[in-house]
This record gives structure tokens, C-alpha cells and sequence, in this order.
């Protein structure tokens, strides 16, 4: 079954571009394409939050 999500990521597949997704690790960045596979999975169990701006 595709979500609305996976027509539209189909439908403009030929304007997209690949894109370096970058994480901290123990200090520094580095590029989660060198992640070995388990530390790739780990990187995809991660929970991601945005921070809510307080006045």
C-alpha cells in the first residue's frame, strides 16, 4: 500500500537530488552514509523532536 507521501515523492522523483544528512558523533559531524549498518539502524530508531520557542 502507498501513502499520499510515496505518490508525491514518485511523481517529482526526477527534480529531487541527493542530499548529505549529517550527524554528531562523539564531538564531530559526520556524514550517516559512512555509518556501518548497524549504526544506521540505530540513526533511523532515533526519535527527532523540534524545540518549541518560549517568550
Amino acid at each position: 500500500m502507498k501513502t499520499k507521501t510515496h505518490k508525491i515523492l514518485e511523481k517529482n522523483k526526477s527534480q529531487r537530488s541527493k542530499c548529505l544528512v549529517y550527524t554528531r558523533v562523539m564531538g564531530y559531524h559526520r556524514p550517516v552514509e559512512s555509518f556501518n549498518i548497524g549504526k544506521k539502524g540505530e540513526h533511523q530508531q532515533r526519535t527527532h523532536f523540534e524545540e518549541t520557542i518560549i517568550y
